[in-house]
């Protein structure tokens, strides 16, 4: 539903505006432009996409515009080229080695993958954050072991201990000993000596979990619904060995390099679980499942008309509400479509080729990030996995598993709380630094200590003043300090706290932040929110429609308007999507309350 997003400003009386605008020195303010140091990231944007690296700055140019050439490619097999497009652009960011990448510990909670076998590593980061999807991946790429050779370097090692010392190893010339050849970096191996023999591995790029992240994130956002996870996995997989020529031609659907090499090793898939989601409850699937078997089985249904019109039955049956072992009727005789799915690796498969216009695809612009730009852009990354805890245990719950959820949510405070002292301690040694301040005026308001938070909120606006984020962080700020004041002045405060917000919105009336900012300043104080506060979180979904919370929030408003129907459909991606993400259980308990159709 395309709605106009009416003023918030309008709501508001202009000397509320003028007595809680937060005060902005001019003097104040530092000039940040090209007399600061450059840093070695580079940004590159697109009509659909911002990619960052601190590769190269060919290797960027290619990604994003690739990335793009995707768009259009999906744009036109599921029509939707030049459909009017007002979602948030994705954020990638392509982080250096997997050493690099796992230190971050960007924990999936809203789309955790597979589960794959321990071979399959997953590499990629995907959050569907309320103020726009973000994706984060290693650019490196890497491989799949499905058996261990015998390591070169390891028999060096043992052929050294045997051998007396070179006179390279004596602080003289000659050769180099096996063992001084046999080392590893976390790039792979650095030597002909480190690679291991008579192993079973196969090729894992690092391009294709990036094309394969982004077309995931196209279907959950231009064609939201309660989706299969291994479909999900399987739409992405189709995309991940996307091949752009430089002639204008796209070849998409070939088989990921080393399939039939998988789809041997693990021989024991049936796909009637997986269909049926059972798979996902069987603690030895794992063990079993892989991206190439999300491949094979997603192309095979793709492939055969037959099938074709079985899968999007199938599919129409869940997002409809139908659970999936009654959907997975659709299919027919699965013992058919199981040995289908075996015979499927041993023939050759289908690929196909589209070429596109070269003006529908622009050039990317890029920029280089400055040093203090790039400082905290993984901070950014990491800051999903260390504000959200879990929720406590519900009353009723079974005294061991309200333990374990217990255990669980201190684990999560502690690290939330470690994270946040040091973000506090880099942010103080970046005082003119405004990313830095941005992100812990977040980060504090999220943790819900308005006083810091407020703090780091007005350092931003000095440094970059009418910024919309420092903006609504001071209003959240100033809502959660009203909130918690006397009774007597919350009315008060909280107009003055809404009069900034609106101020943010009416900065940038497209940004999802003022508008979830004002919707909550009525929902976090318990009172009904105003019309164009709800119309504000329809803008919000059509803007970032893979985020479940502004669906939640969404769907608590429409059933507390009687429009039980659409709060329903606002919830079924959440409630019964592919992943279990933090808001499913609230969400599941609204449609619980709901009236039956």
């Amino acid at each position: 539903m395309r709605r106009l997003l009416l003023p918030l400003l309008a709501l508001l009386p202009l000397e509320a505006q003028a007595q809680t605008a937060p005060a902005e020195q001019d003097s104040g303010i530092v000039v940040r432009g090209s007399r600061e140091a450059p840093s070695d990231w580079r940004e590159a944007e697109t009509d659909h996409v911002i990619v960052l690296s601190n590769g190269s700055e060919r290797e960027l140019v290619r990604i994003a515009r690739n990335l793009e050439r995707l768009h259009f490619l999906l744009s036109v097999l599921l029509n939707r080229i030049d459909k009017p497009d007002e979602t948030v652009k994705l954020r990638v960011t392509l982080v250096g080695d997997s050493a690099e990448f796992d230190a971050m510990d960007l924990r999936n909670l809203r789309s955790k993958p597979g589960p794959f076998a321990d071979a399959f590593p997953v590499t990629r980061y995907y959050d569907p954050r309320e103020d726009g999807a973000i994706l984060a991946s290693t650019r490196i790429d890497q491989k799949a072991v499905l058996e261990p050779g015998v390591s070169l370097a390891s028999i060096g090692s043992v052929l050294a201990a045997t051998v007396p010392p070179t006179p390279t190893e004596q602080g003289g010339g000659g050769v180099p000993s096996a063992a001084a050849l046999g080392q590893t970096t976390s790039f792979g191996a650095s030597d002909p000596l480190a690679v291991s023999v008579n192993s079973v591995d196969v090729p894992l790029p690092a391009e294709g979990r990036i094309y394969a992240g982004y077309a995931q994130h196209f279907l959950l956002t231009y064609f939201p619904a309660a989706y299969p996870r291994w479909y999900v996995d399987g739409f992405g997989e189709l995309f991940s060995t996307l091949v752009a020529r430089e002639d204008g031609v796209l070849e998409y659907g070939r088989p990921p390099e080393g399939i039939r090499r998988v789809l041997d090793h693990y021989h024991s898939v049936r796909v009637a679980d997986v269909l049926t989601g059972k798979a996902l409850t069987d603690k030895g699937f794992a063990d079993r499942w892989t991206p190439f078997h999300a491949w094979a089985l997603t192309h095979m249904l793709f492939v055969d008309e037959e099938r074709q019109g079985q899968l999007r039955a199938y599919l129409r049956a869940i997002a409809n509400g139908a659970p999936p072992e009654q959907a997975v009727q659709a299919f027919g005789d699965l013992d058919e479509l199981q040995r289908g799915f075996v015979r499927y690796g041993e023939r050759k498969v289908w690929y196909d080729r589209l070429t596109y216009p070269p003006d529908r695809v622009a050039e990317p612009i890029v920029h280089q990030l400055t040093k203090g730009q790039a400082a905290f852009l993984k901070g950014r990354l990491e800051l999903g996995s260390r504000v959200e805890l879990p929720e406590p245990a519900p009353p009723g719950t079974d005294p061991k598993r309200a333990a374990d959820i217990e255990r669980a949510r201190r684990r999560a405070i502690a690290a939330r709380d470690t994270w946040l002292a040091d973000l506090r301690k880099d942010a103080a040694r970046y005082p003119t630094n405004v990313e830095a301040q941005l992100l812990l005026a977040e980060a504090e308001c999220r943790s819900d200590d308005s006083a810091q938070c407020l703090t780091a909120a007005d350092r931003a606006l000095v440094l970059a003043p009418g910024h919309v984020d420092a903006l609504t962080w001071r209003g959240v700020a100033l809502t959660q300090q009203a909130i918690a004041g006397p009774a007597a002045e919350r009315k008060a405060r909280l107009k003055a706290a809404r009069a900034i917000i609106a101020r943010a919105n009416r900065a940038d009336t497209e940004n999802p932040l003022p508008l979830l900012a004002y919707y909550r300043s009525f929902a976090d104080a318990g009172e009904t929110p105003p019309d164009v506060a709800v119309e504000g979180l329809e803008k919000v979904v059509e803007t970032v429609p893979a985020a479940p919370g502004p669906r939640l929030l969404l769907a608590e408003a429409l059933a507390q308007r009687g429009n039980a129907d659409a709060a329903r459909k606002a919830l079924r991606p959440v409630v019964a999507g592919a992943y279990d993400s933090p808001e499913r259980t609230k969400a599941a308990a609204i449609v619980a309350m709901l009236p039956a159709n």
